[in-house]
């Protein structure tokens, strides 16, 4: 007789079944480490957009805050040199987060309150594309330069923050 070399049906069922446990425990913490991943980078896409909207108060007086986080970037066509910065296309953020989206979350950067034709406020925010998938927070912030963030995924603000 013939002694047979491998492993039995059992063997590789245990096997799997080890493998599957293992995917079960790993799957849920790698998906809140992405989530957590996307919080951190919208948080600083959002200090990004402060820094660029008191860069384009003060390089644009006669503007103030930008009306719209669009104003605040620009394709790169647009923003390579000899290219000049413009109300338009101040060329202060990168071209992915002045279209709105970055990192499964959306933002928005708005200038308000004009005197005299000059925004003298601003409000920007990010919220996740898909609350419990790409974040659970949603973040905002206005001139004064703090961050607010809710716990449902809703926009921030002074008002409905957990930070008041």
């Amino acid at each position: 007789m013939k002694k047979q070399k491998g492993f039995s049906l059992i063997e590789l069922l245990i096997v799997v079944a080890i493998i599957l446990i293992i995917a079960a425990i790993a799957i849920p913490n790698l998906l809140r480490s992405r989530m957590a991943a996307n919080e951190a980078s919208a948080v600083g896409s959002l200090r990004s957009v402060n820094t660029a909207e008191v860069t384009y108060s003060s390089t644009f007086p006669d503007s103030g805050y930008a009306p719209a986080i669009g104003n605040l970037g620009g394709t790169v066509a647009q923003c390579t040199p000899p290219a000049v910065a413009t109300t338009a296309n101040a060329c202060l953020l990168d071209a992915v987060l002045s279209l709105g989206t970055k990192s499964g979350y959306t933002f928005t950067a708005i200038g308000g309150n004009p005197v005299n034709g000059v925004n003298t406020t601003f409000v920007s925010s990010g919220t996740p594309d898909v609350v419990g998938q790409t974040g659970n927070r949603g973040f905002g912030s206005d001139q004064s330069g703090v961050i607010y963030y809710t716990l449902n995924g809703t926009a921030a603000t002074n008002a409905n923050s957990a930070l008041q």
